[in-house]
């Protein structure tokens, strides 16, 4: 989980400001948590309460009202009553990581992120990105290599991945979509060397950086057994203390699991 928010906060500044290369200092002054780690931290805190996904996601738009959010995500977290608006968009992907680090068996982990998604992300491509991307984190921390991986999600999800990173990096243009954008950032992973390579891919192809660097982080933090040292030192300077509180407490439960 910490993989995820360490990919949002190093790909903030970069979201409206494009940089195609892979050659950027990680963390400057303008390095900041977005609405993609409020979100995880959201679903982490709901897995640790057993409250529902759908609480603790308003619960959070609240405490933290500026920090990124689409409009119509806007529009439900502000209401009692507005139903899940059918959204294909990355959001169920980039906030889904604590639901692939939390059950230990897949079909959980796909029902759960299938539940993550659909309390506003409820079309099928939305919910797809969020159990892609569940799916590979888990895979990931129980030791499956990265082409036993490709192959789960090519064939449960239908994903492609006929292309490397340097052929789209020319043209990939923002995209906020699971379909144009959880792909993308799956290949970031499988292209990695290791952790930080991983975050470097991701940000190297442009589009919605901090979302992209976020769904990679997530998976690579699985893959390589944690995040370096370096890189998560800066992570926890950067985030608040409620925001830190949740994650150490998700992280103790994981260790003590």
């Amino acid at each position: 989980m910490l993989g995820a928010i360490a990919g949002d906060i190093i790909g903030s500044r970069f979201e409206r400001n494009n940089h195609k290369s892979k050659s950027f200092e990680l963390f400057t002054g303008d390095s900041c948590f977005t609405d993609d780690s409020v979100l995880s931290v959201a679903l982490a805190d709901s897995l640790l309460r057993g409250s529902s996904f759908a609480r603790k996601l308003k619960e959070y738009f609240c405490r933290y009202p500026h920090a990124g959010y689409g409009r119509r995500f806007q529009q439900w977290a502000a209401s009692d009553l507005e139903p899940a608006y059918g959204s294909y968009g990355n959001g169920s992907a980039m906030r889904v990581s604590p639901v692939g680090w939390y059950f230990n068996d897949l079909s959980t982990v796909l029902s759960e992120a299938r539940n993550s998604a659909a309390v506003t992300h409820d079309h099928v491509e939305g919910i797809k990105g969020a159990q892609a991307v569940a799916a590979a984190i888990f895979l990931a921390r129980v030791g499956e290599n990265k082409a036993d991986i490709r192959h789960f999600i090519v064939e449960q999800f239908g994903y492609r991945f006929d292309f490397s990173l340097d052929d789209i990096r020319p043209t990939y243009r923002f995209d906020v979509t699971c379909q144009g954008s959880v792909p993308q950032a799956l290949q970031a992973f499988f292209e990695a060397s290791d952790f930080e390579d991983a975050i470097r891919n991701a940000i190297s192809i442009g589009g919605d950086s901090d979302t992209i660097a976020c769904i990679t982080g997530g998976i690579a933090e699985a893959f390589y057994g944690e995040v370096p040292v370096s890189i998560a030192e800066q992570v926890w300077i950067r985030l608040d203390a409620p925001l830190a509180i949740v994650i150490r407490q998700f992280l103790s439960v994981l260790t003590e699991g």
